[in-house]
């Protein structure tokens, strides 16, 4: 395993827990009114995560249902750095 890999593979780890933490707000913001510093978290979490999902999400419009819709993007970006994950700390 080399360095550049492992550095790497954490990299994504620490990602892959933003990505984390943007669903679970994401979802209490919508279940019910957050508390002033979880909407902070909330934009600090969606400034550090949305550079990578945006591009993606011009390609891959999230799909309506009636008032809902589901975040392709968000999905995509999710598995895709699941498995750049891997294949870095298999480096």
């Amino acid at each position: 395993m080399s360095l550049i890999g492992t550095l790497i593979g954490y990299v994504l780890t620490v990602f892959l827990l933003l990505l984390l933490a943007r669903m679970v707000l994401d979802w209490a913001d919508i279940l019910g009114k957050l508390p002033p510093l979880a909407l902070r978290a909330r934009s600090a979490v969606h400034a550090a995560t949305e550079p990578v999902i945006a591009p993606v999400r011009r390609l891959l419009p999230p799909i309506r249902f009636g008032n809902s819709a589901i975040d392709l993007a968000f999905t995509v970006v999710f598995i895709a750095v699941l498995i750049l994950r891997a294949i870095a700390f298999r480096l």
